[in-house]
């Protein structure tokens, strides 16, 4: 089974989505499930994790729902706030069996590298992690130094670097002497030797310069990312709707699978494998994937 293991769903609301700014005007519309079924479908593949794009309760209730209506995605990485009173309490309600982990924004706190060393809010996803639940870490290659701080408080589960840490792949490219490639690598490479880690390969083209990124520029972020994780702790992610300000649904899958055909890779891990053992996902029968009903779209 071929899972895409990060997307995003959504009923548009801009005072929701402040990161959608006016240079994302084609991501200002909502965006279900229907309107990527025939093209997923198209790159045989099968199933997908939907993850948090708001930091809201109501953002997990909303993709939970979306996923009982829709047999395709297999995971949700919710939301939930690590440093809440009421933690215990909201994780025991709890009992969905498409809830896989959760992530926060952390790209879009104030001071993402305090927030990361806070000892309350490492202390709530250790609570996480007793409980059995993944953690997504969204930050960029400035937070990384903090990341691997955290992660290293972090490790009683799994712990997955959305999106590479985003290195700069604009400025990296524009000053190729500057010695940014080198620092992201060096850093990413302390974070893969953290055996609890793992890392998306997902979200580089929006990093890179929107009309203009070529596959051979990005590539060499893939090959740093397979030295420093290896095959076991890589995964696919398409990062469908954000990544259409740079390229298509099929621009990104085929950046990948031609990196990995040269690199001669496991596929059958690279694009599911390691996803469904990473998130503990509970299967369903193949054949309900793609079952007429799944057109219908959710009460929400």
């Amino acid at each position: 089974m071929r899972i895409d293991a990060h997307q995003h769903f959504w009923h548009y609301r801009a005072s929701e989505f402040p990161w959608i700014d006016g240079a994302m005007g084609e991501l200002q519309r909502d965006f279900l499930p229907p309107d990527l079924a025939a093209e997923r479908q198209a790159w045989d593949i099968d199933a997908t994790i939907a993850v948090q794009a708001r930091p809201l309760t109501r953002e997990t209730d909303f993709l939970l729902d979306l996923a009982e209506h829709d047999p395709s995605i297999v995971g949700v990485v919710g939301w939930i706030d690590p440093v809440a009173g009421d933690l215990e309490t909201q994780l025991d309600r709890r009992h969905s069996s498409r809830l896989c982990g959760f992530r926060h924004l952390i790209q879009d706190e104030a001071e993402p590298s305090d927030y990361l060393r806070r000892r309350d809010v490492q202390l709530g996803v250790q609570q996480l992690q007793r409980a059995g639940w993944c953690y997504d870490v969204l930050v960029t290659a400035a937070h990384l130094p903090a990341t691997l701080d955290f992660c290293r408080a972090c490790d009683g589960h799994t712990l997955i670097l959305d999106h590479l840490g985003k290195p700069d792949l604009r400025g990296h490219l524009d000053d190729p002497c500057g010695g940014g490639f080198d620092t992201w690598r060096r850093e990413l490479t302390s974070l893969g030797e953290l055996p609890h880690v793992a890392c998306k390969l997902s979200g580089l083209i929006t990093e890179a310069d929107w009309r203009h990124w070529r596959a051979h520029d990005i590539q060499p972020y893939l090959d740093v990312a397979l030295e420093a994780f290896g095959e076991e702790r890589l995964l696919f992610g398409s990062d469908w709707p954000v990544c259409l300000v740079a390229g298509s649904y099929h621009d990104v899958l085929a950046l990948i699978d031609d990196w990995a055909t040269r690199r001669g890779l496991d596929k059958k891990a690279l694009f599911g494998g390691n996803a469904r053992r990473l998130y503990g996902l509970k299967m369903p029968d193949v054949r309900s994937l793609n079952s007429p009903d799944n057109d219908k779209e959710p009460c929400t």
